[in-house]
């Protein structure tokens, strides 16, 4: 399936900035799920310091930003082939090592609640228990805008029974690294079948699985990621994975309005 995405991400303040630095993970790679056709990374308002690739293998920008401008605007877009690959990525690539990522982070800290969750899948195999996780955390976390928030922690989220894409794919890391599976966040585009234009990026988890490599779950709709998802980047968490993040200094108020498009 061929998919194109427009990602336009802006930011305003009501007074100069004195300095600021953003990391920006927003140009996917290649790879056995997917090929990126084209891509584009237009920036206005802001400097392109230094790209690399990080610890987990994303290509990251870092941007600077001061003095006179009000508003700054990044927008990633482009064409990418996805393969139908029922939700197996591929072997774990990347600097940072496979035993990483069954390490929790504060964001997937487990507490009772998901303790508890992990404890009540059953036995089978390695696939049919991932499988059943995400059954169950399907059931457990209620798709609801505006319970939470990016710094929601796995366990606070499966307490309240409601979350997003972000917090289902928490939940699902954590319970999985206890279950002895090393896991990671995976932050990417859905095309949706009843909507073009969207307010947010989408999220899910991938497990590692013996003889198979990275399996990808999506909890928030019960499915493994198909030929309709883009993947950006991976890390343990949404911190890690996150499209932008940064720092400001100076006493300026910023307002954020993101416009994202997925579309055959």
């Amino acid at each position: 399936m061929r998919l194109k995405v427009s990602h336009r991400t802006e930011y305003n303040y009501d007074e100069p900035i004195r300095y600021g630095l953003q990391r920006v993970r927003l140009w996917p790679v290649s790879g056995p799920a997917q090929t990126v056709l084209t891509w584009t990374l237009r920036i206005e308002g802001a400097r392109e310091e230094v790209r690399f690739l990080d610890q987990f293998g994303n290509d990251t920008r870092l941007l600077s930003i001061d003095g006179e401008p009000h508003t700054i605007s990044i927008v990633a877009e482009g064409e990418v082939e996805t393969n139908e690959t029922t939700g197996i990525s591929g072997p774990h690539r990347g600097f940072a090592p496979l035993w990483l990522f069954e390490h929790q982070t504060p964001l997937t800290a487990p507490g009772a609640a998901i303790r508890d969750l992990a404890a009540d899948v059953g036995e089978g195999g390695e696939l049919e228990r991932l499988h059943a996780l995400m059954a169950t955390i399907q059931q457990r976390v209620a798709y609801v805008t505006g319970t939470t928030d990016s710094r929601t922690t796995a366990e606070e989220a499966l307490e309240k029974g409601t979350g997003v894409c972000q917090d289902h794919a928490h939940v699902f890391a954590a319970s999985a690294r206890l279950l002895g599976f090393p896991a990671r966040y995976v932050s990417g585009y859905l095309m949706m079948n009843d909507t073009i234009e969207q307010v947010a990026s989408h999220a899910w988890a991938e497990a590692y699985v013996n003889g198979l490599g990275w399996v990808g779950f999506d909890a928030a709709n019960g499915v493994s990621p198909d030929g309709r998802y883009v993947r950006v980047a991976v890390g343990r968490d949404y911190r890690e994975a996150m499209p932008i993040s940064g720092i400001l200094i100076g006493n300026a108020q910023e307002r954020l309005a993101v416009h994202i498009t997925v579309e055959q």
